[in-house]
């Protein structure tokens, strides 16, 4: 009600609530791990959430009305967690690329590409300036100079962003395309070089003193490349500063431009109607030819659509040469900031030809752009693509959804387990691209299994290091290599999970991967996330040459991770030719067909193998007439058969086609996925083999075995003289995969449960809860993170504002408080988390003599048994409220008071009214009234203070009021009795303590459920009360 009416002092309250305290907010759906962050929380007026723009793009939200989850960790472990690990400022990188995910875009990307822009004959043009500070002087007393005219600025030694190790000082200039000035302004040497007011802002504004001077036109890929480059050379700390002044510059420009678009900056260009009218005589002439018979319908087809592809492409060109770099719908175009040139293409030149349902070209165009507005067919031809798109994001959003749960089936019991496996097994990869030619930096971060050596004897590298960067790869080409033998997760020889040196590096953090982490959860959702951007759209050019037509997507991704063996030629298009021998190929064109013919490499008279392709297939890079090629090269383009592939080649190589063919489909679509990801599904996928023959072996005819284990096995049955068994390679579907894994519990959670729960009890299987869904079945912690034994006593490293601090103990987040080598910060949050109240209960249910209350009395254990609900008929509410802090039955209430009963919150005088009404039914109301005879905590502070304090006396005589049925009655009181006779020859209960005897009462007083008295049956210790 406060807050309602708005009271000031709610907000100091609240302020004081939340300080140092983490949430957490989710966004469904939750794709990857990014989809669930941590912030700091600000309190702000209104219901809506406020979120930094820039973890927009990790949770894939915009500001239209999105909803998210927000989540309070608790506890302080959960607190910590959440700190160090989920932090957003701590998640600046995908673990699917290692990429920066929260790089500016959008509004703050046309902002700086405003602020960066350089033109000719603005006021103010040809001014020198003595220094950055008088150039930004001027600007902000409004002399007449523009933000974007070109000036000349001196720098001096106090400008340097580069001082080299002999003292010189320099000033580097970056001009971009890899243009680079470099002035020396050591000692009192100046230099003048030519820029912008709205560039020496940017520089100033938003970069670190020892970066160079950025000087060129940013948009969104320089942006992008400029954070990348920010993330690799500083701490993630200095990062996040870095990014909020682009941030803020970005969209303070973008409001100072101004930007708006109107119907008349989309430009159309004056030669259209003549193109229009040239291609439109071609396409007649050559349905004529059609007509004629002298092509076929296809040919007809595949000309027409070659014909007005390239009409549209030349109305674009022309087109994007009548824009100028002041106009609107260029700019963001050109910035990256939103749209691109084609759909410029559609607003001023021509939308061009469009794919029906089934992704067919119509060959009928659609010549008309958005400005001029479209024929009633035209509009009706454009509907297509819109309803399409429409029903695949519908239907998309389930696929991709189950893709990912598929692949996390497979593997998530791939977990770094250990730091080396001691394997002496690598797989070699090739240091380019094969048809781009570009490094290939998917390989940062692996580890060399063999020392690297040039052709000249030279040792680049020693093995067990780790690829730091693209130069390492840049050293290995210029000194003459051409691919380098790595560790893979292929070849790793870990029995459970995977080791670090053959995963390498956390793409997300750029250092070896810690021990604990589910590396195949994180595959799996790198994998399965960007599925909604795989589109089922096919781009078809009408067999243009030298453009793919492939059906792309996430179709085609399921199916290669199924291994699916019969191929719909429909649905993924022809299926790809290997080579079914070793030799060399001869291509003969035959009427509509090619004739391939395999012929010994070292007799070409002897034909090993011939086989016959349509003439309209294409071959891959490479491939032509007399090439030699190995078994299981791909021949022609198309859809693979891994199948077939694993048949005829080794592992190694099923593993690279498999990777680059499911690599293809993402990049196409953008999506940056690094290689590591798909080799955790492939090495899950390619670790069985099939037994053939079991011989004398354990194993059945038509098993899938581990191929290590299978090895081993092989190699015993050898030494004890049996017949070997034997096994073929085989490549499994990840739904195979997934149900034939060693948990049975895992197996049975995703698909065939009755099948797969019948034949576990049959068989008498054992699971060891190894994996992470077994674990999580069972109600334990999951083997990951701090979850694995190594951690339970881990030295931990700690980052303070003071600096670094080490701190020892067991990291486990089952101990209910921290411990006192916890940092201060932490300690600091335990003070303001709400505390479970803490009561000695002393009850032990069961016993023969029951429990003991507060004032002595006991109850039976049948009445320590009754429910608060059930039997003491307190209401639903109080019972949920008392639930939460542990109270349920009667047996729960021995020990506490009424205040410390409406401590719990939520509980009022009702609560108690009912809880005293039900008890006293039952006679049982006794429980909560006090005795302040009986010894309380405030009484053993007293006594502890009497003991310990330096001016008491020597012997200590201690007194006891405790009820005689305390003590059986040949129990031997601690420390004996004393003389101490009455009148009536009864002692009186007094005994004398000596120090090590008090000490033992005191230890039994901290630990009153030890239990360990021989002469009490029931367990109980006289002293507990």
């Amino acid at each position: 009600r406060a807050i309602d009416r708005g009271a000031s002092f709610v907000w100091d309250i609240l302020e004081e609530v939340i300080d140092g305290r983490l949430v957490l907010l989710n966004r469904a759906p939750t794709l990857h791990r990014l989809s669930i962050q941590a912030f700091e929380p600000v309190l702000v007026e209104g219901k809506a959430i406020h979120l930094h723009p820039l973890v927009c793009e990790p949770f894939n939200a915009d500001f239209d009305g999105d909803q998210m989850s927000v989540h309070v960790p608790l506890s302080q472990q959960a607190q910590a967690e959440a700190r160090v690990l989920m932090l957003s400022s701590n998640n600046l990188r995908s673990p699917a690329s290692g990429k920066p995910v929260n790089t500016p875009r959008q509004d703050m990307i046309i902002g700086v590409y405003y602020l960066t822009q350089e033109r000719d004959g603005l006021t103010g043009e040809g001014h020198v300036f003595a220094s950055f500070d008088d150039a930004l002087n001027a600007y902000d007393a409004r002399a007449e100079i523009d933000l974007q005219a070109k000036i000349q600025v001196r720098v001096s030694v106090a400008d340097a962003n580069v001082i080299e190790e002999d003292g010189t000082a320099k000033f580097v200039v970056n001009n971009g395309g890899g243009d680079r000035l470099v002035l020396d302004v050591t000692g009192n040497k100046t230099a003048r070089f030519e820029t912008t007011i709205g560039r020496i802002i940017f520089n100033q504004q938003c970069l670190p003193d020892d970066y160079e001077f950025i000087n060129y036109k940013m948009g969104s890929g320089d942006v992008k490349r400029l954070v990348a480059e920010c993330c690799d050379r500083y701490p993630q700390a200095e990062v996040a500063p870095i990014l909020d002044n682009i941030k803020y510059t970005g969209f303070h420009y973008a409001t100072r431009a101004g930007l708006t678009i109107s119907l008349w900056d989309a430009l159309i260009p004056d030669e259209k109607p003549e193109i229009l009218a040239k291609t439109q005589a071609d396409v007649d002439q050559i349905n004529e030819y059609f007509e004629d018979g002298f092509i076929n319908e296809a040919e007809r087809h595949n000309e027409v659509v070659k014909a007005w592809n390239q009409a549209t492409d030349k109305v674009a060109a022309l087109m994007l040469d009548m824009f100028d770099e002041e106009n609107p719908l260029y700019m963001m175009a050109d910035s990256g900031a939103r749209g691109s040139k084609t759909q410029l293409r559609q607003l001023g030149g021509m939308r061009g030809l469009m794919a029906d349902m089934s992704g067919d070209t119509i060959d009928l165009p659609i010549k008309a752009n958005f400005r001029e507005g479209l024929l009633p067919l035209e509009y009706f031809i454009s509907t297509y693509g819109a309803r399409k798109g429409l029903v695949d994001t519908a239907s998309h959003t389930s696929d991709s959804g189950y893709l990912t749960r598929r692949l996390v089936d497979v593997a998530q019991d791939v977990i770094v387990r250990e730091e080396d496996c001691g394997t002496t097994e690598g797989v070699t990869y090739q240091l380019t691209l094969a048809e781009s030619g570009d490094i290939n930096a998917d390989l940062v971060g692996r580890c060399f299994i063999e020392d690297v050596v040039a052709p000249d004897g030279t040792v680049l590298f020693e093995h067990d290091g780790y690829i730091e960067s693209t130069d390492d790869i840049k050293r290995m080409l210029d000194a003459g290599l051409t691919e380098v033998k790595l560790r893979a997760l292929l070849t790793c020889r870990s029995k459970y999970g995977v080791c670090q040196k053959c995963y390498g590096w956390d793409l997300s953090t750029r250092r070896p991967v810690a021990i604990g982490t589910a590396v195949g959860i994180i595959a799996a959702q790198s994998i399965g996330e960007p599925g909604t951007q795989l589109t089922m759209r096919t781009i078809h050019s009408g067999g243009v040459a030298g453009v793919e037509d492939i059906t792309q997507g996430l179709p085609t991704v399921g199916r290669m991770f199924d291994v699916v063996g019969n191929v719909n030629e429909k649905i993924l298009g022809r299926e790809a030719d290997l080579a079914p021998h070793s030799g060399v190929l001869s291509i003969k064109p035959e009427k509509s067909e090619f004739v391939l013919t395999i012929t010994d490499q070292d007799d070409p008279s002897r034909t090993i193998d011939e086989m016959r392709v349509p003439g309209s297939v294409r071959f891959m890079p490479g491939i032509q007439d007399g090439c030699t090629v190995r078994a299981g090269d791909q021949i022609t383009k198309g859809f693979v058969n891994f199948r077939n592939l694993r048949k005829l080649t080794d592992i190694e190589s099923t593993m690279h086609t498999f990777v680059q063919s499911v690599k293809e489909v993402y990049t196409s679509q953008g999506v940056d996925l690094n290689d590591k990801h798909i080799e955790v599904i492939a090495r899950q996928m390619l670790r069985r083999v099939q037994i053939t023959n079991p011989g004398d072996s354990k194993y059945l005819l038509g098993q899938y075995v581990d191929r290590y284990e299978f090895a081993d096995e092989v190699e015993r049955v050898a030494r004890l003289g049996g017949a070997a068994p034997v096994a073929e390679p085989a490549i499994l579907g990840t739904l195979k995969v997934a149900s034939s894994i060693d948990s049975w519990l895992s197996s049975a959670s995703f698909i065939r449960t009755a099948g797969v729960l019948t034949e576990a009890a049959i068989e008498g299987k054992v699971d060891h809860l190894l994996d992470l869904k077994s674990n999580v079945i069972v109600g334990k912690k999951i083997p990951a993170g701090t979850g694995l034994k190594p951690y339970a006593n881990a030295t931990l490293t700690y980052r303070t504002p003071e600096g670094y601090v080490s701190i020892d103990g067991p990291t486990a987040a089952t101990s209910k408080n921290l411990p006192d080598w916890a940092p201060a910060e932490l300690k600091e949050l335990e003070t303001e988390v709400p505390q479970q109240l803490e009561w000695a209960s002393y009850d032990e249910f069961g016993g023969g003599d029951g429990s003991f209350t507060r004032n002595g009395r006991t109850i039976s254990a049948e009445d320590a048994r009754l429910y608060l609900f059930d039997d003491l008929g307190v209401s639903q509410r109080w019972t949920n409220k008392f639930s939460e802090v542990g109270i349920e039955t009667v047996g729960d209430l021995v020990g506490k008071s009424e205040e410390d009963l409406l401590r719990i919150d939520g509980i009022g005088a009702k609560a108690i009214e009912e809880l005293r009404d039900g008890l006293e039914e039952h006679n049982l109301l006794y429980i909560l009234d006090n005795n302040d005879d009986v010894a309380d905590e405030e009484d053993l502070s007293q006594l502890l203070q009497m003991v310990f304090s330096p001016d008491g006396p020597d012997d200590i005589l201690l007194g006891t009021s405790a009820p005689r049925h305390h003590f059986d009655s040949d129990e031997e009181m601690i420390g004996g009795p004393v003389d101490t006779s009455t009148k009536d020859g009864q002692t009186s209960g007094i005994i004398n303590e000596d120090m090590a005897s008090l000490d033992e009462l005191l230890n039994q007083l901290v630990d009153p459920d030890d239990g360990d008295n021989p002469d009490d049956p029931n367990g109980h210790n006289s002293t507990e009360d």
